[in-house]
């Protein structure tokens, strides 16, 4: 692929640390962290050092493998005890993501047998790089599934980033147009700003462009406008959680405009992992909504935009409707028509294979 490794790798495992690429520095600096301790992982998730559903997974069972490492127990029950305490303590960072909590559960499900305490801290860190390994093929897979619904020439569009630094590499919205970029089929991207700290056009401007993709920046309220004037061919976005029945939680501002392309009858397509889909739940309002720092809405970049005391509501993501979503699009094919069959025969059918 002509550009795409121009694109630096979000999550990096580095034996006694973990490198992170420093998210809140984007787009001015490329910055990289280094997160050494559970406190330093709970932070970066938490202030967006590292965000995007997958890389925040990536990184929970990264850090968990690593406090592991410094237990000196020599208990093996009492080695469990402390990490399900750090699992706890990270699946804390943020409640709306599921891949968090997906990923914590796998690394402590893979130690389930485990005889010995040094056999216990190198199947944890050999599951989280297996889990970053696995995430790079779903998204690619993710991105050739996608790639089937558009056409040469497309205009589409998309709001936050959920693209390569994003995940482990590829992104899942973001995926397709790295594999069309490849076949020349001249996508162009229209990416909204998403309001209030800006990931589409902080990270998803800056990312499509490295890796020297055809993306235009709008403000969130230009939406509507640019749909008819541009004549959008489709939305396409990422998710954070997806219930039994398809509704799903994505970036504020990803309902308004899955209504949106509902009035201009364009199709709106949802791209996640296997992984994202939580069937534990019924539907999106049983999805918990994060609400963050009144102070992202209050400034922009540390300035002051509005009155200091203004009360403020700032809630991270909102719930589309399944009803409103045309399709979604996983590594194992494209769901659509009634959500709650088709997601649960979907998962059927990846047991059986």
């Amino acid at each position: 692929m002509t550009n795409e490794f121009a694109i630096p790798r979000s999550v990096e495992w580095k034996e006694t640390h973990i490198r992170i690429l420093n998210q809140q520095k984007l787009p001015d600096v490329t910055e990289y962290a280094d997160l050494e301790t559970k406190e330093d992982v709970f932070d970066a998730i938490v202030t967006l050092k590292v965000r995007g559903a997958p890389a925040i997974g990536i990184t929970a069972a990264f850090g968990l493998a690593l406090a592991a490492k410094s237990f000196e127990t020599r208990d093996l029950s009492d080695f469990r005890r402390q990490l399900a305490d750090v699992k706890a303590y990270l699946n804390s960072s943020r409640p709306t993501a599921v891949n968090l909590a997906w990923a914590l559960d796998r690394l402590t499900d893979s130690i389930r047998n485990a005889i010995s305490i040094n056999e216990a801290k190198t199947t944890l860190v050999h599951e989280a790089i297996q889990i970053q390994v696995e995430d790079e093929e779903t998204c690619r897979m993710i991105g050739q599934n996608a790639l089937h619904l558009f056409k040469k020439g497309d205009q589409i569009m998309t709001i936050c980033n959920a693209g390569s630094i994003a995940t482990s590499r590829y992104g899942t919205a973001l995926a397709p147009f790295y594999l069309a970029k490849q076949k020349d089929l001249g996508l162009h991207i229209y990416a909204c700003e998403t309001r209030p700290v800006l990931q589409g056009s902080r990270l998803t401007a800056w990312e499509l462009m490295q890796g020297g993709i055809d993306v235009t920046l709008i403000t969130d309220s230009m939406a509507a406008h640019t749909m008819k004037e541009k004549q959008i061919s489709a939305v396409i976005v990422g998710a954070d959680r997806i219930a039994k029945n398809g509704d799903t939680a994505n970036k504020i501002g990803t309902y308004g405009l899955a209504i949106l392309a509902n009035a201009f009858q364009i199709p709106f397509f949802v791209a996640a992992p296997l992984s994202t889909f939580d069937l534990q739940i019924e539907n999106g309002d049983q999805i918990p909504i994060e609400e963050r720092d009144p102070d992202e809405v209050r400034q922009i970049s540390g300035i002051r935009t509005a009155p200091e005391d203004v009360p403020v509501f700032n809630p991270a993501f909102d719930i589309t409707p399944g009803s409103l979503i045309s399709g979604i699009i996983t590594e194992k094919g494209i769901v659509t028509g009634s959500y709650t069959e088709e997601i649960e025969q979907l998962f059927a059918d990846c047991q059986l294979s």
